[in-house]
Order: C-alpha cells, then structure tokens, then sequence
C-alpha cells in the first residue's frame, strides 16, 4: 500500500495572492509581500549574513521546483533559486478568510473555514473584562499581565520579572485570534498553566477565537527564553478532513510537530513534539520504518515562531538552509510509490513591516510522483491528492492534482 507525507513548512510563503490587499500589518497591506523572494533578494544583495554567507542556497527544495513554483505564483525574482524542478510542483491559493494557522491547516487538510474569526482589538485593555476575571478567577491570581497585543519574546522582557513576583499570568494576543498565556514553567508551574489554558478554551472557542496558545518560559529576569512545551488548544473544526478521512478507512495517521493541537486531535492515532531539529529526526525515522499505507502530517513551526514573527532575514535563511540540508537524505529514502508532499499555510515576510503573519500563496512541491507543472491550485487540492494517492474517499468536489 502507498505512504503519504505531508509536510508544511510554517510561514514559507511565495507571494502573490490575490487578495493581499485586505490584510494588513499595521496599516499596511500585504500587497507585494513575498517571504521566499525577498530573503532570496536579500541574500543575493548580502543582506542576510548573520551567521550563514552568500546567495540562499536550497539544492534539494529548489530541484523539487521552489524557485519556480515562487515565479509561478508572484512572477517575482528569486535569485539562487534557478533549478529545472524534478519534481511535481505548482502554487496554491487559500481561499478561507484568514492568514492564520488554523485556516491554512485546516484548508490543507480539506475544509476551508466557514467564518470570520473574532480578534481582540488592538486597545489597552484588549480583552472583554469578563475574559480577564475569568483568567483570573482559573488562574487563581488577583489579575492578569499584559492585557494587549504583544510580540511573544518583547512582552517576556517587559513583564517576565513581574509575572514571576506576583504570580499572575501574562496574557496577550496578535493580529490573529488568539488568546495567549505566558507563564513560567518553575515558578508558576508547566502543568498548572496547562490546566488555564484548557479550562479558558472553551469560553473563547465559543467566541470564535480559534486558539488558546500555552506559552511557558523559564530562566531568570533578562534571560527569560520559551520552552519547547507551547500547546495550542485550537477550535475543532467544524467538519471532518483528510486526517479523518485517512483514519476511517482503517489507515494510521501520526502528527508531527503541533498537528495534533491544530486538528484538536481529530483523526490522529499518535504524535511527535519537540524542536524542529527533534522533528526531523520524527520524520526521518517514519520514512524509515513506518509501515505501507498510512499518511505522516508534519508542521516545522520555526520558521515562523523564531525567525519571521522577529523580522529576523538571516536567521530565517539560515533556518531553510538547515532544512534542505536535512531533508536531502530523507527524500533519497522515499519508497518507490510514496508520496511527499512540501507545502505552507501561510506567509511571514521578515523584510516586512510589523511582525504579523503575510498573505501570500503557498508552494507546493511533490516528491515521488513524477516531474511536471501543476499550476496554481487551491490549498484543497493539497488534501484531495493526498485522499487519491492512498485510495482514501474524500468530498468529490474537492479537485486532485495527481
């Protein structure tokens, strides 16, 4: 029987999506971002030197079509990324009305999202009053930190000492919807605010917020830094998709990465966590040895998380480069009949402004199943392809590209 492997690359946009004028980074549209191109510009122009050198350098993307698939969707030049692909390969626009994880996730997988979703707006208090006492009130605390939109890492610097003196969490959103708790792992407890967080998401899922994001940190004031232990608890989606669809036909289904939080565990029977170097390794080792029928769905969350949210070129460059270095050996195990599949669900332009997510299109670039174009598609067909190579039963208007 055929293996599948899914593999999204968080926030690895290629520009071009139509419709990026109606999102924003601050007052900014998205109109012209591109994540791929402009780190590929900025290498090329040695922008991005901070621990790496030179033009970007993806041999083993760019032969499955990366550079190509970016011209396809943006017509924008991507220096250095200039191979004859091998692989298929095309672009794929989303259609849900969001640039966020789940909407791209759950698009991929073969259900576009059917709502706006709420978000806090970008005011001092951010939240609804009766959302914060609750926090309170589950945390246990008088109060809570923050109370505003933040970047991640900033908000640790500005009331990371403060949390750990008082005890209260640290509570903060973005652009996309979500409410997020920062908390240290020692002095206010791993499980304790895992317990907040599960209790608060059903309040706000009710809300259309589609994630409860678990932020724990540790270290000591002016060296505060996140742990590997971030959890999402995401709004089930509203319908099945491709993981249970795989599930009910009697076939294994293992996530990797924060998969099983974004799909609330829908159609999952096992899952790996861990860093993106750690969820390599997950991957290598389920090429190696996981059995004949079954689908791998996978998300490396750094690109994103440590490299485009920070604005940070070089590190994102770095990131990818160590990526192809490592999926190199990985592709030359595929067995003959699998499939891989190398996609995104969204984009994080490091040279933009603000430090929210861009709209962009996405690649997608197929390893296992023949060379060829195949054009611009919609994030669906991601999932209707992956249905059609294991033989998997899946909504018939949903359009393979195999």
């Amino acid at each position: 029987m055929a293996r599948a492997f899914l593999v999204v690359m968080d926030s690895v946009g290629i520009g071009g999506a139509p419709d990026a004028d109606e999102y924003f980074n601050g007052d900014t549209p998205d109109t012209g971002a591109n994540t791929l191109a402009h780190i590929a510009q900025a290498c090329a122009a040695g922008e991005a030197e901070e621990g790496r050198s030179g033009p970007l350098h993806l041999p083993h993307l760019d032969g499955l079509g990366l550079g190509a698939a970016c011209r396809l969707a943006s017509g924008d030049d991507v220096p250095g990324l200039e191979a004859d692909p091998t692989g298929l390969w095309g672009a794929a626009t989303e259609h849900s009305r969001g640039k966020d994880t789940p909407s791209g996730h759950w698009e991929l997988a073969g259900l576009p999202v059917p709502w706006d979703w709420t978000v806090f707006p970008k005011t001092i208090p951010a939240f609804p009053k009766e959302i914060s006492q609750l926090a309170a009130d589950l945390a246990g605390t008088e109060g809570i930190l923050g109370n505003c939109h933040a970047s991640g890492t900033e908000i640790l610097k500005d009331l990371g000492e403060q949390h750990v003196k008082t005890g209260w969490p640290i509570c903060y959103t973005s652009v996309d919807s979500v409410f997020q708790i920062a908390a240290h792992e020692e002095h206010f407890g791993l499980d304790r605010l895992l317990k907040l967080c599960e209790d608060l998401a059903p309040h706000l899922h009710a809300m259309r917020i589609g994630r409860v994001i678990a932020r724990p940190f540790g270290g000591e004031p002016g060296n505060f830094q996140r742990t590997k232990n971030r959890r999402d608890y995401a709004l089930t989606p509203p319908g099945k998709v491709l993981s249970n669809w795989v599930q009910e036909a009697g076939l294994p289904v293992h996530a990797i990465g924060k998969i099983g939080d974004i799909f609330s565990m829908q159609g999952i029977d096992a899952v790996s966590k861990g860093t993106d170097a750690e969820l390599m390794e997950a991957l290598a080792h389920k090429v190696d040895h996981a059995p004949d029928g079954g689908l791998v769905f996978a998300n490396f969350v750094e690109f994103d998380s440590l490299y485009g949210h920070r604005r940070d070129v070089s590190g994102y460059a770095r990131a990818l480069e160590w990526f192809d270095a490592a999926l190199g050996p990985i592709l030359a195990r595929l067995r003959d009949g699998d499939l891989m599949i190398l996609t995104a669900d969204h984009g994080n332009d490091p040279t933009w402004t603000g430090t929210d997510h861009t709209r962009e299109r996405v690649p997608v670039l197929v390893a296992g199943q023949g060379t060829g174009e195949i054009g611009i598609v919609d994030f669906t067909a991601v999932a209707a392809s992956v249905a059609s190579h294991l033989g998997v039963d899946h909504p018939s208007d949903l359009r393979s590209f195999l």
